[in-house]
């Protein structure tokens, strides 16, 4: 009975995990659209509540539009883009008692985190001034197709732990929000002087997250019961 109360401390120190987001851009392009992406994940569990992990992703941004009611000036993009992040998580278990009350118990899994990154971005744009009434519509929108740009993710969510027959986490259900700040003007590809068009602030992209990871390696141990019922 003592060896397995013991269990109850046991975690893997490994994970690999795949992950589905719903997401879009925010970008000086007005119109943005949503599409759905997805996430490889590599974790090193510091301990059973502080994740580091190297996530992998391929997605797609997208927006404006070719005609007057979609874009003012014909812009249109479309980002076929890569991203490698490094990121820490840190859940409530990891500080508070939730030993002693079934809410705190709950509670342990909720998890905020950052980390940084780089966004490979691969576009197809729409660079010719269409609509402008008060310029030449020869007009050309700088920027470059392929770039690469630094990103900060900010990440919040809630982790649900499933466990094995030793009552140790096995595998874990991810529901989480990132909202990724990107250093550049790379998402949608367009590069204008300020003072001809407005930037009201850095590229940015969000994702709706919902995915699943696998732990494995060899056991180690926490300083308290990771599962309490």
């Amino acid at each position: 009975m003592a060896a397995r109360g013991q269990a109850y401390y046991n975690y893997k120190p490994f994970a690999a995990g795949l992950d589905f987001s719903y997401e879009r851009g925010y970008t000086n392009v007005n119109r943005q659209l949503a599409h759905f992406s997805g996430n490889i994940n590599f974790i090193y569990n510091y301990s059973p509540f502080i994740p580091i992990t190297v996530e992998l992703q391929a997605g797609t941004l997208s927006g404006g539009g070719t005609i007057p009611s979609l874009d003012k000036y014909g812009r249109q993009y479309m980002n076929h883009y890569k991203a490698v992040l490094l990121h820490g998580d840190f859940q409530l278990g990891e500080v508070i008692d939730y030993s002693q009350r079934e809410a705190l118990n709950f509670l342990k899994n909720f998890y905020f985190g950052t980390g940084v990154g780089l966004v490979f971005n691969n576009n197809q744009v729409q660079r010719y001034n269409l609509y402008l009434s008060d310029g030449p519509l020869t007009y050309r929108f700088p920027g470059s197709n392929v770039s690469t740009n630094v990103a900060i993710p900010f990440r919040f969510g809630y982790e649900l732990e499933l466990y094995n027959d030793y009552e140790e986490p096995s595998m874990a259900i991810d529901f989480g929000y990132t909202h990724s700040i990107v250093f550049g003007s790379g998402l949608d590809g367009y590069d204008d002087p300020r003072n001809i068009f407005k930037h009201n602030s850095n590229d940015q992209y969000r994702q709706f997250v919902i995915g699943t990871k696998f732990y494995f390696g060899r056991k180690s141990s926490y300083n308290k019961p990771i599962r309490y019922y």
